[in-house]
């Protein structure tokens, strides 16, 4: 369904930035593709992660409907929240084993205007005394969410540590995006009868 939509004459790429694309052409398994890209992955770091969620609480129903059929809008949130939070630990976890991957070989490096081993070393210190901070709050910060845990890996940050945190992380973010556009959608529609789906423009 999405190949066919890229195909047509009528994509555009700047449609790739609009998070409603990515749930009408793809559902839940683009969406969490697209978490999984974002926080693990290089190349994710330009896709809408804050925006995808908060749209993806509006249509919650819709989309957990994909793959059960519960009746209830919370067990509909819940199974969105254990999903995509899987799918943004999963990410960070493979952004952190690239960043071990590829550190190792940093600090042999040849210094130069740009690098200096001390940075490393910097990075490596911040990691050890406020890591774990660093890598909840990245969580809600576009473009740094998709390094921080690859420096996390670079700069070799405690493994335990790293999972715990990003456990954390990926549960809070979700949840705050994910329960933020479903209870907005739900008190507009309410109080002023205004349904977002129709205005997400």
């Amino acid at each position: 369904m999405l190949l066919d939509t890229l195909l047509q004459a009528t994509f555009h790429w700047s449609q790739l930035l609009q998070p409603q694309f990515y749930i009408e052409h793809g559902g839940l398994w683009l969406i969490l593709f697209v978490v999984f890209a974002e926080t693990g992955l290089f190349v994710g770091f330009f896709l809408p992660g804050d925006s995808l969620l908060f749209v993806a609480g509006i249509y919650s129903t819709n989309i957990a409907n994909e793959i059960v059929h519960t009746g209830n809008e919370y067990l509909d949130l819940l199974v969105l929240l254990i999903l995509i939070s899987v799918a943004g630990i999963a990410g960070n976890l493979v952004g952190y084993w690239f960043g071990r991957k590829v550190g190792a070989t940093m600090y042999e490096w040849k210094e130069n205007m740009l690098f200096k081993r001390r940075y490393l070393r910097q990075a490596h210190d911040f990691y050890e005394k406020h890591g774990g901070g660093a890598i909840v709050i990245a969580r809600f910060i576009p473009i740094i969410r998709t390094f921080a845990p690859i420096v996390a890996g670079i700069v070799l940050m405690d493994k335990k540590k790293f999972f715990v945190y990003n456990i954390i992380g990926s549960v809070t973010w979700v949840f705050r995006m994910l329960f933020g556009g479903h209870f907005l959608q739900k008190w507009i529609l309410l109080e002023f009868g205004f349904d977002l789906k129709n205005h997400l423009e």
